[in-house]
């Protein structure tokens, strides 16, 4: 799959940015994809070229672009034991400093390059995000509920706006959540969010994973829970974007 960079005017500056995309003259549905609180590196690549195989546009954003472009730090080959708690402490700061008014200047500029591409079918796109990305994706299928036909967010905090914050969304949704990060009962208070704001959605504990379990660069991998993501994501972008 091709891989193209590219710079996005939005309202804070320019923001980096890269593509991956069937190379075959044909226009496909876009997705916009959110990192993880890591940003852009390899496995993100690998990640969209994967998804771009199965006939997607994906567009994926340096979110932290005010600090710098990619790479905003420096990251070992491999995030895991001291390692991976000194590259959160330099990320922390850049995560807690970003706002939602941020998230949502992104967004409208991020959905408007990606619908521009001549490579991205006109009509609705979806968004998927990992950990903080997936936050940001929660954000930006509630702020375009009639662009966003789709949304899929990974060992995200995708209630830490409150309930309130998802009550925009009219996207198709899946959630699919860390065994370390939810108890089932706090499982059960989101679904109960979800569903009192009449979203079409699936929310699951995907057994045995701690947080980060799609990203293989780092210690928290795990295989079985990155195949039942593809298995979730896939179905979900095919449902609602064909």
């Amino acid at each position: 799959m091709p891989i193209k960079t590219s710079q996005i005017p939005t309202a804070d500056g320019v923001a980096d940015a890269f593509a991956a995309f069937p190379d075959d003259g044909e226009q496909h549905p876009g997705v916009l994809m959110y990192p993880d609180g890591f940003g852009i590196r390899p496995v993100l690549r690998e990640m969209a070229d994967e998804l771009a195989r199965h006939g997607y546009y994906v567009l994926v954003l340096n979110m932290f672009y005010r600090h710098g472009p990619t790479p905003v730090i420096d990251l070992p080959e491999y995030i895991g034991g001291e390692a991976r708690s000194a590259v959160f402490a330099q990320l922390m700061p850049l995560i807690e400093a970003h706002t939602a008014e941020q998230t949502l200047r992104d967004a409208d500029a991020c959905l408007g390059f990606l619908t521009a591409q001549p490579q991205v079918r006109p009509g609705p796109v979806a968004v998927t995000g990992y950990c903080f990305g997936g936050l940001l994706a929660t954000r930006t299928a509630a702020a375009h509920p009639n662009q966003v036909a789709a949304l899929a967010a990974f060992h995200a905090p995708v209630g830490a706006d409150g309930p309130d914050a998802l009550a925009g969304i009219t996207a198709r949704a899946h959630f699919g959540h860390a065994a370390s990060d939810l108890t089932p009962e706090d499982l059960d208070r989101l679904n109960r969010s979800l569903d009192a704001a009449g979203i079409d959605h699936t929310s699951e504990i995907y057994p045995g994973t701690a947080h980060g379990f799609t990203m293989s660069d780092t210690d928290a991998y795990d295989a079985a829970g990155l195949r039942r993501h593809w298995d979730r994501l896939l179905p979900l972008l095919e449902s609602a974007l064909h």
